[in-house]
């Protein structure tokens, strides 16, 4: 299972559960679920939840729900056969029969099974409707503090890195982009002087940044932490003080990039900027 690029873990009577994002959708470990009933043997806990004819009914109606690729007659194969004696079924068997997402499985030590947080709950509640009401208290209270951060703190933080960036953008629109350029060059342009702060500040391209990091989401800048940000908003109005003087990119770079240096190792020393984190 690729995870994605949040990983949290809550605790629910004394049972650490993870937390995952896979394209921006919460999945939460059935595998940590099940251990709080039995601890070595939770993947019999999770299929023999899975040989339940009620529970293939949720499982398929949550996919044609949300998943326009679900596989309606295998689904329909497995229903009928549920509830049976005979009747055998693993998370890996469920998805790679009907397409399903709800589900998704990872084999090896460090591997488990996770489900979509409706399909979690659901779990939950056959494990025990009062463990399943403690996972739905705690699983809101993270997402209340994951809001609350995004909301009052990264937004905060990301505002800090746009202050300057009209002062930025029409230095370059008034010093480098040549007159009746094409809308692709411009933006070109823009994306060169971006760059160009990227390696100052990161030592590296947003596209380099994203090679290293195919299993996150969003840009170079979405990871930064309070004092590259302040720093980028300094930067961008520098840069454009230097594009105004005319200096060439090559050393533009050069000092921009000591600055950086010089205003990170100011920004790491000072208290203020603690208190914003």
């Amino acid at each position: 299972m690729k995870k994605g690029k949040v990983k949290s873990t809550i605790t629910v009577k004394g049972t650490e559960i993870e937390v995952v994002q896979r394209e921006n959708i919460d999945y939460i470990s059935l595998t940590d679920l099940a251990k709080y009933k039995d601890e070595l043997h939770s993947d019999d806990i999770i299929k023999n939840w899975l040989r339940n004819r009620n529970t293939i009914e949720l499982l398929g109606i949550w996919e044609k729900l949300n998943n326009p690729n679900f596989k309606p007659v295998e689904f329909d194969g497995f229903r009928n056969q549920s509830g049976l004696n005979s009747f055998v079924m693993t998370p890996k068997k469920w998805i790679e029969n009907t397409n399903a997402i709800g589900i998704i499985s990872k084999s090896g030590r460090y591997g488990g099974t996770y489900a979509h947080k409706d399909i979690a709950f659901e779990f939950a509640s056959w494990i025990s409707v009062e463990f399943k009401l403690y996972i739905i208290k705690e699983f809101q209270r993270l997402k209340d503090e994951e809001n609350k951060r995004l909301s009052l703190d990264w937004n905060l933080h990301r505002t800090l890195s746009k202050v300057n960036y009209r002062i930025h953008t029409d230095a370059v629109k008034e010093n480098i982009i040549p007159p009746e350029i094409s809308k692709a060059q411009e933006s070109f342009i823009y994306a060169s002087e971006a760059d160009l702060l990227n390696v100052a500040l990161y030592g590296k391209t947003a596209s380099q940044w994203r090679k290293e990091n195919t299993d996150k989401e969003g840009n170079i800048r979405d990871y930064s932490t309070i004092e590259q940000l302040l720093v980028l908003a300094n930067l961008e109005s520098l840069n454009a003080e230097f594009i105004r003087m005319q200096i060439p990119m090559n050393q533009r770079l050069v000092n921009l990039n000591r600055s950086a240096i010089a205003q990170m190792k100011s920004l790491l020393s000072l208290n203020q900027v603690k208190k914003l984190k």
